[in-house]
């Protein structure tokens, strides 16, 4: 029988200062390259959740060794050429595809076979998307249907390349350049904007790596073979979770709350600037510079009318995990909202804009659908009374938290299915949503 929690009441308004769960795409980062640098890095408040420790599970067999001292992760690494694979070796990425992509990029010169897998959901998403710029390196790489398991042999001979990357993936970006720090010679990358963490993190340990805008594209240079100092660095938090709080305050009535040292790092902001074109006002406070990255506070306050929007294109990969609690303000709007060329939402974990609409009707949104462009019409009197079940979404922790914030602000009787999906990324979410007077059962 699969875990599930019910909830039968509205939230009541409250007035609070949380914390949310550390960045995870700076948490596998962080790991991914304290397994590469020379000597002894530090990580605090590294998440601790199954997709980063899938992460430290991989660096681990793959001949690094790590330890946990109270709130601080001591990686020992041992250089570019540092991962010790002495025979044929099957490693598991879980659920995480910037774990499993990510990590490709650091074995383009395994001297024995790699072989990745990872769970039911992970194993239909595409990897052809990385496996075949890391070809151009001179990696050998095999895999049916471009989907999981994925084989890797590497190549000690590689040679930079020029790549295009027009999806705005920033796990085909960093999957690149993770391989480019092992290639001799300069690596160019014309990259669509999306979140840069990689190159932040690689100026701060400071690797030769230059980066031009260039309109809607990032130009990106990366000079290879150039060794990793061991570093320290303390994860901040992680505005993909915030986000469900940030809506779940704006959607409540009479609410306000405050979410500490969160990352707000511009390539990731794209909730707030939508949500604020919608008449929001979160202000972002205490703004500081942290190794490249910007942290900030939250201020949010509930809000009694939201207007519609035409969601520029140009901020999908800035709100790319963040677009399913966006769509719950659009159906509270009053008039239609556009969002358009979506399809990047059917990449993740789960073909999260066939759940998005399947999700919406359920609850009585109309909503229109021209292949990966919607309208939503917002409805400001929504409020739900009915029963309500969610499950088979390939156990998306972001569908689960979806339905909880609905469920607490529309109203219903609803039981939601896989709670334990929520341990991909954000664990704490339920005891932090009962901190709020969330009544969940």
């Amino acid at each position: 029988m699969p875990s599930e929690i019910t909830i039968k009441n509205k939230i009541s308004p409250f007035n609070k200062n949380i914390k949310v769960s550390s960045d995870k795409s700076l948490s596998i980062r962080c790991v991914l390259l304290a397994s590469i640098a020379i000597g002894n890095s530090r990580l605090s408040n590294l998440l601790e959740s199954e997709d980063v420790k899938s992460s430290l599970k991989i660096i681990n067999k793959l001949g690094i060794n790590f330890k946990k001292k109270k709130n601080i992760y001591e990686i020992e690494g041992f250089g570019l050429n540092g991962y010790n694979t002495k025979k044929e070796i099957t490693i598991n990425a879980g659920n995480s595809g910037t774990v499993g992509r990510l990590i490709l990029g650091l074995c383009v010169k395994s001297k024995n076979k790699i072989k990745l897998i990872g769970d039911k959901s992970l194993s239909k998403r595409d990897f052809s998307r990385v496996t075949e710029p890391l070809k151009l390196f001179g990696a050998n790489l095999k895999s049916k249907k471009n989907l999981l398991p994925v084989e890797i042999l590497g190549n000690r001979f590689l040679r930079p390349i020029n790549y295009l990357e027009n999806k705005g993936s920033a796990q085909c970006k960093s999957t690149v350049i993770l391989a480019a720090l092992q290639t001799p010679g300069i690596t160019k990358i014309k990259a669509k904007k999306s979140r840069n963490h990689t190159e932040l993190l690689l100026k701060y340990l400071k690797i030769p790596i230059k980066i031009n805008s260039n309109g809607e594209y990032d130009l990106i240079e990366v000079k290879g073979l150039n060794e990793i100092k061991s570093f320290d660095y303390h994860v901040p938090g992680d505005i993909s979770s915030a986000a469900f709080f940030i809506v779940l305050t704006l959607l409540s009535k009479k609410s306000k709350i405050i979410i500490k040292k969160v990352n707000v790092n511009e390539t990731r902001i794209g909730i707030i600037k939508i949500l604020n074109k919608m008449n929001s006002k979160i202000i972002l406070k205490n703004k500081k510079n942290y190794k490249g990255e910007k942290i900030a506070d939250i201020h949010v306050k509930s809000i009694k009318s939201f207007k519609p929007i035409n969601c520029p294109s140009k901020l999908n990969s800035s709100a790319i995990d963040e677009f399913l609690i966006i769509f719950l303000v659009a159906a509270k709007a009053n008039g239609i909202s556009h969002f358009k060329n979506l399809k990047e939402l059917n990449k993740k974990e789960s073909p999260r804009l066939n759940y998005a609409i399947k999700f919406l009707k359920m609850i009585g949104v109309k909503i229109d659908r021209k292949k990966d462009n919607i309208k939503i019409y917002g409805n400001p009197e929504l409020s739900l009374n009915g029963n309500y079940l969610i499950n088979n979404f390939l156990k998306d922790h972001r569908v689960f938290m979806m339905a909880c914030t609905a469920a607490l602000v529309f109203g219903g009787n609803w039981k939601i299915q896989d709670k334990d999906s929520i341990n991909t990324s954000f664990p704490k979410y339920i005891d932090i949503l009962k901190t709020l007077g969330a009544k969940i059962k």
